[in-house]
């Protein structure tokens, strides 16, 4: 068995190196600035949740807190952005009504995974 692969696996590589892949890019930074919010993008759904995270009016930790979103707050994510070496998702908070920006590595599953793109 170990024989037939091998023989097989050239043309294998050669045959997926043909094929075209397309690739999501995303910027090295596209931070939104303060007072920035976007449309939901992301529709994933409601269940996600943070620990007493700012939401804040942009990607950064210089701009406003709008609300604290806690992990018994279901959150609605709309999309990401990258800010340094972060990334950032926008969500509204399902149980205040609070719009904000709030870093990935705080929110229980890192993040929205749709790219805002501006």
């Amino acid at each position: 068995m170990r024989r037939r692969f091998a023989a097989v696996l050239p043309t294998l590589v050669a045959v997926a190196a043909s094929i075209p892949i397309a690739l999501a890019t995303t910027p090295a930074s596209a931070s939104a600035s303060c007072g920035t919010g976007v449309a939901d993008k992301d529709g994933s759904s409601w269940n996600k949740t943070a620990n007493g995270a700012n939401q804040r009016s942009g990607s950064s930790t210089s701009c406003a807190i709008n609300g604290i979103a806690y992990n018994t707050q279901r959150l609605d994510y709309h999309c990401y952005t990258v800010a340094g070496s972060y990334t950032w998702t926008y969500v509204r908070n399902d149980s205040t009504g609070v719009y904000g920006w709030i870093r990935d590595d705080l929110l229980s599953d890192y993040g929205s995974s749709v790219y805002c793109g501006f």
